[in-house]
């Protein structure tokens, strides 16, 4: 299916902030520009009467160097353009702007192409605009952004290089930030790392830019699936600037597969620098991942001592400390968060991590069969999605530390106060006996679950995903065509059907045709990409 398809008419087609790119731009400094222009028609055809064709108007909206005979053209451009005919509106608006030089043209023209879904346009309008302008980086931006969504990644580096010459300090730092994220887009991600590396030369070597730069090619590296380069760039980025942290970040990212060198380069960077609270928070965590609790306890109580505002670091040390028995320390951690947290806006994170301190202050109440204040506590958690969340991650804790007994009874006990708490409880339950790889038990259990169901629910999905677990494949099957009868653009149903008849080698022509509908679906979808 082509990357750029026919855009559609009528008001839907205005711009969509497509590969990052502005949204509407246009509605800005261009739209007084154009309204210039219409109100000044009169004016540039009364001048061409008087022999005065580049007449300028007095007004400061107007765009310099256009008569009335280029803003007449800008108006039929965009006209062409709401009458669903992008191609000849885009040869209209780089006309005017290879003839002006002006910016906001060149700008307009690759947006025309974009709304359009012309990328080799987008592409032609933004180098014709860099060599108009060779010191502005907005073309270079666009350049760079319009490659990437064309999966030419071949051809970013010289673009790269002149983005990132053509930056303010901040701008480079910002660019090579999102570097990562925008080559993530990439079909082959190997090349993506090669080219980015040799447009990254400049960076690579300057001192100022070095750790970022070496960080950026890191992760690049880590999406090509080579962890022992990603980790030689995080070494390389640590030797030229010892005081970065994006390659000591970059190292503790290496560190969940559990490598040791990895590990040895954060512990490395924290003796150096072992004030860097957000860095020993984020080791932390890592070894929280790796169930080292006695480590992560240790590194916590470090971060809080450092930086004792850090509520984070105080709601992990409390739920560490809990967990290990040590109450009047936990209680003592807790509190600290919940105190920190009251000086903060409420917001969805805030009331996730109040919801899981709660519940470990309900639960040091239940130990001292304090029953009246436990139930204090868990009566402020006013969300229950919240609280079956907060509940989901420490039943999940615990599985992973072998006990799935206990995760099941602390999932079990949870309220059922209204049809969507019961819901959001089964759920709870099937997905924790699905990461244990109970697919038996998850299954019947959803089963049972997914009568009061209807045909078009997420659940039957959930469901034929097991029952494909436990070898129920006419029962995947029929469940999956239900709900595609049902939500006809549902496209992992598609995805799901004709991945799983290609995977056991059945109907594969029919196998493709589901998964090229999904694909008709959500274009661009990697998934479903790596199915088909």
């Amino acid at each position: 299916m082509p990357i750029f398809a026919p855009a559609p008419s009528g008001p839907a087609s205005r711009p969509q902030a497509l590969f990052g790119l502005p949204r509407g731009t246009w509605s800005g400094a261009w739209a007084l520009g154009l309204a210039a222009a219409l109100s000044l028609a009169s004016a540039g055809a009364y001048a061409q009467s008087s022999n005065n064709r580049n007449a300028v108007p007095a007004s400061p909206n107007a765009l310099p160097g256009l008569d009335g005979e280029l803003m007449y053209q800008l108006l039929i451009s965009e006209m062409q353009m709401r009458a669903g005919e992008p191609t000849a509106a885009f040869a209209l608006m780089l006309d005017a702007a290879r003839r002006t030089g002006n910016a906001q043209l060149y700008q307009r023209a690759v947006e025309i192409a974009l709304q359009g879904r012309s990328g080799e346009s987008a592409l032609q309008a933004s180098r014709a605009w860099r060599q108009a302008h060779p010191q502005s980086r907005e073309p270079v931006r666009f350049e760079l952004q319009v490659l990437v969504a064309l999966d030419r990644v071949a051809d970013i580096a010289e673009p790269l290089k002149r983005q990132l010459a053509l930056s303010t300090p901040d701008q480079r730092e910002a660019t090579l930030a999102v570097l990562p994220r925008l080559l993530g887009r990439a079909a082959d991600k190997k090349l993506a790392a090669r080219v980015a590396q040799e447009g990254l030369a400049d960076a690579l070597a300057a001192q100022a830019t070095a750790g970022p730069a070496w960080s950026a090619l890191g992760r690049l590296r880590l999406a090509a699936e080579d962890p022992s380069g990603a980790l030689a760039a995080a070494r390389q980025g640590m030797s030229a600037d010892p005081a970065a942290e994006g390659p000591v970040f970059l190292a503790l990212e290496l560190m969940e597969p559990r490598r040791p060198d990895a590990e040895a380069l954060v512990r490395a960077y924290l003796q150096r620098q072992p004030a860097k609270a957000e860095v020993r928070f984020s080791y932390a965590r890592a070894l929280i991942d790796d169930l080292r609790y006695a480590e992560a306890t240790a590194e916590l109580e470090a971060v809080t001592r450092l930086q004792p505002d850090f509520a984070e670091a105080w709601l992990a040390l409390g739920t560490l400390l809990t967990q290990d028995a040590r109450n009047d320390p936990a209680q003592a951690a807790l509190q600290r968060y919940i105190e920190l947290m009251g000086l903060r806006p409420r917001n969805e994170e805030r009331g996730r991590g109040l919801a899981q301190a709660y519940l470990s202050m309900a639960q040091l109440a239940e130990r001292r069969r304090d029953f009246a204040a436990a139930e204090n506590w868990l009566s402020r958690i006013d969300n229950a999605d919240q609280l079956i969340s907060a509940q989901s991650r420490r039943a999940s804790l615990l599985a992973r530390q072998g006990r799935l007994n206990d995760a099941r009874a602390l999932l079990a006990a949870l309220p059922e106060r209204s049809p969507e708490e019961a819901r959001a409880k089964r759920l709870a339950q099937v997905q924790l006996l699905r990461d244990a790889k109970l697919y038996q038990e998850a299954y019947d259990l959803l089963a049972q679950f997914a009568r009061n169901e209807g045909p078009e629910s997420d659940v039957q999905y959930d469901l034929a995903m097991l029952a494909e677990k436990v070898g129920r494949h006419d029962e995947m099957e029929r469940l999956l065509r239900g709900l595609i009868a049902a939500r006809p653009d549902y496209h992992h149903a598609y995805n799901a059907l004709g991945y799983s008849m290609a995977d056991r080698n059945v109907r594969l022509p029919e196998a493709k045709q589901l998964i090229q509908k999904a694909l008709e679906l959500a274009p661009g979808d990697a998934y479903i990409t790596d199915s088909l």
